[in-house]
């Protein structure tokens, strides 16, 4: 019974494993476990030595829990059903189809063409919806079965897709990130901050891979022949369409900079691409010809989800809008969208209602369990149990970090993001703040490591969802007419793997170059350097370039200090205060 109770931390945290590998919903297992042990460990209290500091009316901090500003009340997690309706939204609209035939066309006339879009467009489908499901199945239905009717590698073409639909997951507005600020009691407006430019890099980081193999193994992944570039050619006129919007942003500039001062660069740039989009559509419609066809649909496919981007991002980093406020601008904008393109119906907003309802509730329960799980695994001293065993990992800060990220890449093997962030993030935070790691850098650095839980084979839902999309069996090509063979689930797992490799890359250069997400804080400021000049006060001395003003020599100053029992002189010298008459002590004191 002793040892039980002295080590209940431990044996608790093994039997919620054991509960989830057994196949429970985690919600459950997480509330089903905390009151499991409450009972367990309120009976074995008087075993523990006062390793167990848990009482029955312990249970009624349980509603606070619930409805205190931790769940219920919790303005944080309000962003994640309006970041969710809008990527649903966007994602009936027909946005990425869009994307895809567009960006496909640009690329298209080089190898890989098809692969460096899906990765374009998915890392602008992760900066719009920030859902991984939305992105995933709308690119492998759309852009798989163009990839396998021009002669794309099957690993490949399956891998690129995943990959790139799990960009959701790092490049903000993302969901996960959302639930890690929360979890670290940080702010979700530095968050998004820290990990932009790691999710630019990742995108980057794909792209090379692409550019390697298509130098490598160049017949896996051919270039799209000239009868499907149903376009034409045209990149000079797009050039051209840039460098106008260019010197129209620049003369916008100039013009508001003395008026609106530091925000006249974003004025200036929104001024110069709402001219391009003007400009294509009238010459779209006016049939004016100042552009190709190509320039035409890429400037007009590509500018709204870009403004999107900076109705919802641009708001939120420029300080305008809580996180909160820009999910709900982008729900909005997204509406607005669809409806511009004629794809907005009572049905789609039923079913994005619909969707965005069940992921919510499916967050709020396995928060709530959480609660329940983490009321009786404080109560039992876990978290000290936790921070010893961290922090006495050799190696300091780099050991804790590096050990942390295995145990985070391995348990992504059978936990998705949801159930890392809530159950093991609140027991890694306190022993990465005393270990002085900042907790901004750690956050996105797990937001890295949890990706690979969507890439993980056998359980990655990223490989579930293409899976879902992919041909089974053979089918007719209706452009073709080809018979063309269905993808395995081996193909698709094996195509991950490269992937899954890049983004383990991705969280080494995280810990090794920590300025990538640091940049949030701003410039450092040197306090040995600040320069302090007290200005000169008449009657306390005067600098030694000042002359007097009553045109005579300046007294000198050896560095004494000037006397303040005199009132200030202003060029004048004072009258001479009289003196005092002396007092005779010899005689009492007189009070007539």
């Amino acid at each position: 019974m002793e040892f039980i109770a002295q080590n209940m931390a431990p044996i608790m945290f093994i039997s919620l494993i054991l509960f989830m590998l057994i196949g429970y919903p985690v919600a459950f297992s997480l509330a089903a476990n905390g009151l499991m042990f409450f009972f367990i460990g309120v009976l074995l209290t008087p075993y523990s030595g006062g390793a167990i500091n848990l009482d029955w009316p312990l249970l009624y901090a349980l509603p606070d829990n619930f409805y205190g500003s931790r769940v219920m009340s919790n303005d944080t997690l309000l962003a994640i059903p309006f970041f969710t309706f809008m990527g649903i939204v966007l994602e009936r609209s027909g946005m990425a189809e869009d994307l895809l035939d567009t960006i496909g066309q640009l690329f298209g006339p080089i190898r890989g063409g098809l692969a460096y879009a899906v990765i374009f467009v998915g890392a602008l489908l992760a900066a719009t919806t920030g859902v991984v499901a939305a992105s995933v199945i709308a690119m492998g239905l759309i852009s798989l079965p163009i990839m396998l009717r021009y002669g794309y590698d099957r690993r490949l073409a399956s891998g690129v897709i995943a990959a790139s639909g799990t960009l959701a997951q790092i490049i903000p507005p993302s969901l996960v990130l959302i639930v890690l600020a929360d979890q670290l009691g940080r702010s979700v407006g530095d968050m998004y901050a820290g990990a932009l430019i790691p999710g630019l890099v990742l995108t980057s980081l794909y792209a090379l891979y692409i550019l390697i193999m298509s130098i490598v193994r160049p017949k896996s992944m051919p270039a799209l022949p000239l009868e499907a570039r149903t376009l034409g050619h045209g990149v000079l006129s797009l050039l051209a369409a840039l460098a106008a919007a260019i010197i129209v942003s620049y003369a916008a500039y100039r013009y508001m900079a003395p008026a609106h001062g530091d925000n006249a660069d974003i004025l200036g740039g929104s001024v110069g691409v709402i001219f391009i989009y003007l400009v294509a559509i009238a010459d779209r419609r006016l049939n004016f010809n100042l552009m190709s066809r190509l320039a035409q649909q890429v400037i007009i496919v590509l500018i709204p989800p870009l403004a999107l981007i900076f109705l919802v991002l641009g708001t939120i980093f420029l300080g305008i809008a809580t996180p909160t406020e820009g999910g709900a601008m982008g729900a909005v904008g997204a509406l607005a969208m669809a409806a511009m393109k004629g794809r907005l119906s009572l049905d789609v907003v039923k079913q994005a209602l619909a969707s965005t309802t069940r992921l919510s509730s499916f967050v709020l329960f396995i928060l709530i369990g959480a609660r329940v799980f983490s009321l009786t695994f404080y109560g039992v001293n876990g978290q000290i149990w936790v921070e010893h065993l961290l922090t006495s990992l050799p190696g300091g800060e780099i050991g804790f970090l590096i050990g942390v990220n295995i145990l985070i890449f391995f348990l992504a093997f059978f936990l998705d993001f949801f159930e890392l962030a809530f159950i093991i993030v609140p027991l890694l935070a306190p022993a990465a703040e005393k270990l002085g790691i900042d907790l901004i850098w750690f956050g996105v650095l797990l937001g890295v490591n949890m990706q690979t839980s969507f890439m993980h084979p056998p359980f990655g839902f990223a490989l579930f969802y293409l899976r879902s999309v992919a041909a089974r069996v053979p089918y007719l090509d209706r452009l073709t007419g080809r018979t063309i063979q269905p993808i395995t689930t081996g193909q698709i797992y094996w195509g991950a793997v490269p992937f899954v490799g890049i983004q383990v890359v991705m969280i080494g250069l995280t810990i090794a170059f920590p300025q990538m997400v640091m940049h949030y804080k701003g410039a450092t400021v040197d306090p040995g350097g600040i320069d302090y000049k007290v200005p000169e006060v008449p009657g306390l001395g005067l600098s030694p370039e000042t002359p007097p003003a009553n045109g005579n020599p300046a007294p000198a100053n050896d560095g004494a200090a000037p006397d303040l029992s005199q009132p200030p002189s202003f060029g004048e010298t004072p009258p001479a205060k009289p003196e005092a008459p002396s007092t005779d002590l010899s005689q009492p004191p007189s009070f007539n």
